[in-house]
């Protein structure tokens, strides 16, 4: 048996590139939709098994600190719209990289 370790290097660089990609598009999707004044808050999950657990005083005031933080934006109302369109693009782009990533895999 033999193997062919070029191939072997070009999914495994493959592989860390699309991984890095996928990332770095949804972090800076991320980053613009805070800027933009639309700070995600995500409300908690109950499980049995949870480490740890917010509790609804916890998750009121996250919500709480998030619309102060979207009150307290220095950007101007042309820039807090670039930059949620610039959000909507990277997370298509990070959308589309991972369904490249499943074509490659089916096709």
């Amino acid at each position: 048996m033999t193997i062919d370790w070029i191939a072997f290097v070009q999914v495994f660089v493959a592989a860390i590139i699309g991984a890095t990609v996928v990332v770095v598009l949804y972090a800076s999707a991320l980053r613009l939709l805070v800027r933009a004044g639309v700070v995600p808050v995500v409300a908690p999950a109950e499980f049995t098994d949870a480490i740890t657990v917010i509790s609804p005083r916890e998750a009121k005031r996250a919500e709480k600190a998030a619309a102060k933080a979207a009150r307290k934006n220095p950007l101007t109302v042309l820039e807090r719209r670039v930059a949620l369109w610039g959000a909507y693009a990277c997370f298509g782009l990070c959308g589309l990289a991972v369904l490249a990533g499943l074509a490659l895999i089916v096709f």
